[in-house]
């Protein structure tokens, strides 16, 4: 199955999961899994979340930003992949200054 993210629209998410600014997000669903292609402006983050019954991946495409963790945080940038396991807590900041543009897979468990 091909996932064209070039003809999905892009939806606009303020303040997901109590962030700032907007999460900018082309996503694929099949009921208990997720396949995004994001967007976060430079200061832009999702929020704090913790991953109850799934995990998540990110995969840097470009720009830089953190990874705040419950016990620190983790610069992450294009090339870099992080990795979020079930019953962990996670959230992404653009902390650079131009936008940050990675996949994300939410994969149940």
């Amino acid at each position: 199955m091909i996932i064209d993210f070039n003809v999905m629209e892009e939806a606009v998410l303020p303040n997901f999961k109590g962030g700032e600014k907007a999460y900018n997000v082309k996503m694929f669903q099949d009921g208990g899994n997720r396949i995004m292609k994001g967007r976060l402006e430079p200061g832009a983050s999702i929020g704090m979340h913790t991953h109850e019954t799934d995990c998540e991946v990110f995969f840097i495409l470009s720009g830089e930003g953190t990874v705040l963790l419950s016990q620190g945080s983790e610069p992450v940038c294009a090339g870099q992949a992080h990795y979020c396991p079930k019953g962990a807590a996670h959230s992404l900041v653009n902390t650079g200054s131009e936008d940050l543009i990675f996949y994300a897979v939410v994969a149940a468990q």
